[in-house]
């Protein structure tokens, strides 16, 4: 069986960290990018694009992180000066959990111009199922419907258990590309998922009724598809667009509420 594991964050430095210094959840997606400010709520949901001069250049392309100097820069003309001015934020930062390590290590690069405090990050699935407010005891499988990307992820205890991914999203549908064409692309992909799991996970997952998130999930066309080739009920996050900023937002709250009382490192989770 494939398995993926990933880190549920990663550490940069010593905690706990002082709730004052205020933080920033970010969740920069291949179309959009969205951010989450303590104490202000979500101040930015505008196109991942950044105009170096040469025309637009798009930073994040299918879950890859493909520019971080041009991250960096669009990091810094949208929220540099909506900070106050000697902040030092906390940054939660979600993640794709395909091609997560990379991703996480590009991104804090380009956080860096928001000079963090530190910078924390989330596998996008674990933070739509926060949004969700979902039992994280059961078995849960998410399927994220980007506008470049589809993710079907299966957690079990809050933690990745296993990922697919599809470089196809809402934005590459056409005439010649209909939206059938997700929904069959998550069908493959959860298919492949109950062959290589020996446990019963995936099909307990599936039984409970996948967590859609993302764009694609507003549009009927291609939850009501995904739905038949499933032959499972479905259950939407409320406003599915934003659920991992605001998944990640949860978790921004959490850590400043609730520093370990240590004053160490959070423990590390290792992939496997």
């Amino acid at each position: 069986m494939t398995a993926v594991r990933l880190p549920s964050y990663s550490r940069r430095l010593p905690w706990p960290l002082p709730w004052h210094r205020g933080g920033v959840a970010l969740d920069m997606g291949s179309a959009r990018t969205r951010a989450w400010v303590a104490g202000r709520g979500l101040i930015l949901d505008v196109p991942t694009v950044t105009f170096p001069g040469t025309g637009a250049v798009y930073p994040v392309q299918r879950g890859s992180l493909v520019d971080t100097e041009g991250a960096a820069r669009m990091l810094g003309r949208l929220l540099a000066h909506r900070l106050p001015r000697f902040a030092r934020p906390l940054v939660v930062l979600t993640a794709p959990v395909l091609d997560g390590y990379a991703y996480r290590t590009q991104a804090r690069t380009a956080v860096e111009v928001l000079r963090p405090r530190g910078v924390l990050t989330v596998p996008s699935a674990r933070a739509v199922a926060l949004a969700a407010g979902a039992d994280l005891s059961r078995p849960l499988l998410v399927v994220d419907l980007g506008a470049r990307l589809t993710e079907v992820v299966l957690l079990v205890d809050g933690a990745v258990f296993d990922a697919r991914r599809a470089a196809l999203g809402t934005g590459d549908l056409d005439e010649a590309t209909p939206s059938a064409a997700i929904g069959e692309a998550v069908a493959d992909m959860t298919t492949s998922m109950l062959r290589q799991d020996r446990t019963s996970f995936t099909v307990d997952a599936l039984g409970r009724g996948p967590l859609l998130a993302g764009g694609g999930a507003l549009r009927p066309e291609i939850t009501c598809h995904l739905a038949d080739v499933l032959h499972t009920p479905l259950r939407a996050v409320p406003a599915p667009h934003t659920a991992a900023v605001r998944g990640a937002a949860q978790l921004l709250a959490a850590a400043h509420s609730h520093p370990p009382v240590t004053g160490t490192d959070p423990p590390a989770d290792h992939p496997h």
